[in-house]
């Protein structure tokens, strides 16, 4: 076994763990840093596959950005035991049941497809390289048209966030000060 499937299933393994312990964990806070340990399990892969943009970019924008997203609307939800309504436990045995089918329906779906290994000691397809060539060169126009319409959108989020101008704000006066 070499270094590269050793590191495939150690990775797999803490994904797997990590993931069940976000649909299992009683906190949602601590779901979302379970959520954070998968990402970046994921992000492990791609690098086994030679995709280093992907795996920056995943833990950059998904691991970074919105589970910071997930943090503040979690605190700003206040969620606590007092407020959630209890669940009925025939719902419970009937979510387990729908869980249950679609992994079978999973496993018998998957069951007769090709067994291949996906190639990890060479091939350039994931680098940086060869997406800059191609987005430079084949997609120049679009992106630069994308990039046009981002900028419009955080002109316009700044305009909109910004306060309306009103009456000036009294001044106080501090008592000792002159």
């Amino acid at each position: 076994m070499s270094i590269t499937q050793i590191l495939f299933w150690v990775l797999a393994t803490i994904a797997l763990v990590s993931a069940l312990m976000v649909v299992t964990s009683k906190n949602p806070v601590f779901s979302v840093i379970w959520l954070i340990i998968t990402f970046f399990t994921i992000s492990g892969h791609y690098i086994l596959l030679n995709a280093q943009f992907l795996a920056v970019v995943n833990i950059i924008v998904y691991a970074g950005a919105i589970m910071v997203l997930f943090l503040f609307v979690i605190m700003l939800m206040n969620l606590s035991k007092d407020t959630e309504p209890q669940k009925n436990k025939w719902l419970k045995m009937a979510g387990a049941i729908a869980g249950g089918l679609l992994l079978l329906v999973l496993v018998a779906a998957l069951r007769n497809t090709a067994r291949s290994m996906a190639e990890m000691t060479t091939g350039d397809i994931g680098l940086i390289q060869n997406l800059g060539k191609v987005l430079f060169n084949e997609y120049v126009v679009p992106f630069e048209i994308s990039s046009v319409l981002f900028l419009s959108a955080m002109v316009g989020a700044v305009v909109l966030g910004k306060r309306e101008k009103s009456a000036p704000l009294p001044e106080v006066e501090i008592k000792g000060s002159h």
